[in-house]
């Protein structure tokens, strides 16, 4: 699957979630439920990835932690916010730039409708 496929799933994943549990509750909970809705897509995901950083020639592992990360090509990073901030979407933008993936979410569960809370932030991804 390309990226773009990917986030199509992730999103229709993060609407499913959103629909059945609302808004309000704490990340780790739609963290829970949106791998499971990936999984049930036969998608490889893995959560809680330390994103290491390069510094010239050391690599720092210190504490960055990307929430999912499908089939090694899409991150999402989920939030229950009032808002999504600039500094979400720079820390996305780093995100895929220490991992040299091409395409990132943000999904703000803590919306009415979820489609008002997604956030799209690529690296070099051809549309």
């Amino acid at each position: 699957m390309t990226e773009n496929e990917i986030g199509t799933v992730a999103i229709a994943s993060a609407i499913t979630v959103h629909r059945e549990l609302g808004p309000g509750l704490l990340e780790s909970i739609y963290e829970k439920a949106l791998l499971y809705e990936l999984i049930q897509h036969d998608l490889s995901v893995i959560s809680q990835v330390d994103v290491p950083v390069k510094y010239k020639n050391v690599i720092f592992n210190i504490g960055f932690r990307a929430d999912i990360i499908i089939e090694n090509k899409v991150i999402l990073e989920l939030k229950s916010v009032e808002k999504i901030l600039d500094v979400h979407k720079k820390q996305l933008q780093t995100y895929l730039k220490l991992t040299q993936l091409k395409l990132g979410y943000i999904f703000n569960f803590n919306t009415p409708l979820l489609k008002n809370g997604i956030v799209r932030c690529v690296n070099g991804l051809d549309d």
